[in-house]
């Protein structure tokens, strides 16, 4: 480490005075975002080694070399090989046995793409990954530079041949129609939106406009129902919906809309056989918030002869449904974790029974529609995911694969608690928690931990507890590592989430800061220990409790986060702006100014001391900008009262997501731990 100064963006004599950070690929904005990532590199220097060591130690957690649980479908097992050294993993087929088993047969594999010789040393996301129906065909769309711009490509399987599709501005979708030469895509219009559908039959030149949304706050969105017979246009802002279907059988006919949007309504619908016949299946909230179950005759489909299946329930969210020939399986929210409840066809249902107090699962899997069997994703803080076989019909569970861990892990060597705190209006906030037995044996006796803290807390996303391969390096060095599940997420069920939006947003801070205390309070850390994380939304989530409470926490991580929103919602023509009106309201109206005015990070910066601050931003982001962590960052160095350490880390190569490839993305994590280790004074040996 040498004594480089932080670098000091200057300020220019406006109303916002960093807004010359907005100019992408001016030499000044560049210069800049390149001397604050050198002076990162300098003030980590001496955690060089153990960026390393922390490296090699996730590294070394993880199979590098392995195959993913293979998926039936017609005469083929499809699945994915990572190999050592690789940093994507290769999609294959091998025919599908006829014993039933999964066993892959290498001699008769087939590659169908190799995502490590396309991305060279570039940036590499696969969007689409799409077979035809007759399985002849590879359907695929890739992007190059991380701004979520895809192009297209059809892979004919059976002599390799590889075309790319003409069409520019795509949003990486690809859907067949049951004619396996036509394809439905997406087109995002200038603020990032999907906003048209085109029918492209292969073969020919050109597409054919099938559909445009004009309303800025709706995607548009084409996928493929459970029955593999009907295409679904769905057409859905944050608050509404619209959904239109099509024979999958005649790609060159009408859509036709089965409830013309009404403001509030949201509806999904998915076709498959109820008793025997042919159906729509449809969630609906027209009846509450927390929606319920329709069905439809396929040839009545519309609103007027929807017929309920499953009534609103006031304590349960009806959050998903999965078809299968024999049953229909609903995804439910309740108490706070995520339930699965399987309704066979003519027998009584039964939900799947769980080992642990909290956890994350889903419907991973349909597999095909005649299938008696589906697959979940189970996962907890301290277990490993698992992908599990479901038999529809009695509700046996098979585990058919762990996520390995490489070395030694004894998963009862952690223990996983759920607590509840108060928030400031009375509100019981859930925190999902987990650490060696051991240091919670200590806090217990008063000793108390290091704690990470992570929260997101909008869009009604649930952020149910995951496994990490990467936090075992935190836990190991005596961390603790909480998540709170604050208003504005989903947890709770569709009114948690709107206890936490718009007019209600300060409650998502508010939260997180009762959860903090509610720790500190009974012993699992102290301010001096305590680090908190959030990432886009998630980073406005942090960006605000550090200006209203910053005498909390000892140190914080940032990951392109959403912190100059009063500025970006004041831009219409930026990617997303319109569409998130429904979320944060819209700033051209006066109180609507004065509420987000209120708790915006940027424009809340003051004088005052800040924990230690690590923010990443992704230069071709297109959802959160890369100026709004440069803006916050070049203000918090010229305001703030303390010397705590202040970086801002800028991935000039990437997107929204980070880096892509996996082993980028561990020494990003490397990088996090090893900040965090200096900031809380933690030596790096485990």
């Amino acid at each position: 480490m040498t004594d480089r100064q932080p670098p000091i963006a200057r300020r220019e004599a406006a109303a916002d005075p960093y807004a010359w950070l907005e100019n992408r690929d001016a030499e000044d904005v560049l210069d800049y975002l390149k001397a604050e990532n050198a002076y990162l590199e300098d003030r980590l220097l001496p955690q060089t080694k153990l960026r390393e060591t922390l490296f090699q130690e996730i590294k070394g957690r993880i199979r590098e070399t392995d195959l993913s649980l293979p998926t039936p479908w017609g005469p083929w097992l499809y699945y994915q090989r990572t190999t050592a050294g690789d940093e994507y993993p290769r999609h294959y087929r091998s025919p599908r046995p006829a014993d039933g088993s999964l066993t892959v047969e290498e001699s008769a594999e087939q590659l169908l793409l190799d995502p490590n010789e396309l991305a060279g040393d570039g940036f590499l996301s696969v969007g689409a990954f799409s077979i035809s129906p007759d399985h002849s065909k590879l359907a695929y769309s890739l992007d190059t530079s991380g701004d979520e711009i895809y192009t297209l490509y059809v892979k004919d399987l059976a002599d390799g041949s590889v075309t790319t599709l003409p069409f520019d501005d795509c949003d990486g979708s690809l859907t067949w129609a049951n004619d396996n030469r036509t394809l439905f895509f997406g087109e995002l219009d200038d603020t990032h939106r999907p906003h048209k559908l085109y029918r492209h039959c292969l073969g020919e030149s050109g597409a054919q406009l099938i559909f445009e949304e004009p309303d800025g706050r709706f995607f548009l969105n084409c996928y493929r129902a459970s029955s593999e017979r009907q295409l679904i246009l769905l057409l859905n802002s944050k608050t509404t919906s619209e959904a239109w279907v099509l024979d999958a059988s005649t790609p060159d006919g009408e859509f036709v809309c089965l409830a013309p949007r009404e403001e509030g309504h949201e509806y999904y619908p998915d076709h498959g056989r109820l008793e025997g016949d042919w159906a729509w299946l449809i969630r609906s909230n027209q009846t509450g918030i927390n929606f319920a179950l329709y069905h439809a005759s396929e040839a009545q489909p519309t609103r007027a002869h929807w017929i309920e299946l499953v009534a609103h329930r006031d304590d349960v969210m009806l959050e998903g449904l999965t078809l299968s020939a024999s049953a229909l399986t609903l995804s439910l929210r309740e108490g706070g974790l995520p339930i699965v409840e399987v309704h066979p066809h003519g027998q009584p249902a039964h939900r799947v029974d769980l080992p642990d107090a909290a956890y994350n699962l889903y419907v991973q899997d349909s597999l095909e529609f005649d299938s008696a069997v589906i697959r979940l994703r189970y996962e907890a803080l301290n277990r490993p995911a698992q992908i599990r076989q479901l038999d529809l019909a009695s509700g046996e569970q098979k585990v058919l694969k762990q996520t390995p861990v490489e070395g030694p892990f004894d998963a009862d060597a952690y223990e996983s608690r759920r607590l509840w705190a108060d928030a400031a209006d009375g509100v019981q906030v859930p925190i999902s928690l987990v650490g060696r037995r051991e240091v919670l044996e200590d806090i217990a006796r008063g000793k108390p931990a290091p704690l990470y803290l992570y929260g997101y807390g909008a869009y009604g996303e649930s952020l149910d507890p995951w496994f990490s391969h990467a936090r075992l390096s935190l836990l190991e060095r005596g961390f603790v590592f909480a998540i709170a599940h604050v208003r504005g997420g989903g947890e709770l069920g569709e009114a948690w989430y709107r206890a936490g939006k718009l007019e209600h947003k300060q409650n998502t801070f508010s939260d997180f800061i009762a959860c903090a205390e509610h720790l500190l309070r009974h012993g699992y850390s102290t301010p001096a220990q305590l680090a908190i994380s959030g990432g886009s939304a998630g980073g406005l989530l942090i960006g605000a409790v550090l200006n209203q409470r910053p005498q909390l926490f000892a140190a914080a991580i940032a990951e392109v986060p959403f912190v100059d929103v009063l500025n970006s919602m004041l831009n219409p023509d930026l990617p997303l702006t319109v569409t998130e009106y429904d979320e944060w309201g819209n700033p051209q109206e006066p109180e609507v100014y004065a509420r987000i005015r209120a708790y915006a990070p940027y424009e809340n910066v003051s004088a005052q001391d800040y924990p230690a601050l690590l923010v990443v931003a992704g230069y071709n982001d297109s959802r959160v900008q890369y100026w709004e962590a440069a803006k916050w960052v070049a203000k918090l160095r010229v305001s703030k009262t303390d010397e705590h350490l202040l970086l801002l880390k800028t991935d000039l190569g990437a997107g929204h997501g980070g880096m892509s490839g996996r082993y980028q993305g561990l020494k990003d994590v490397a990088l996090e731990y090893a900040f965090l280790f200096k900031v809380l004074g933690i030596e790096g040996n485990a």
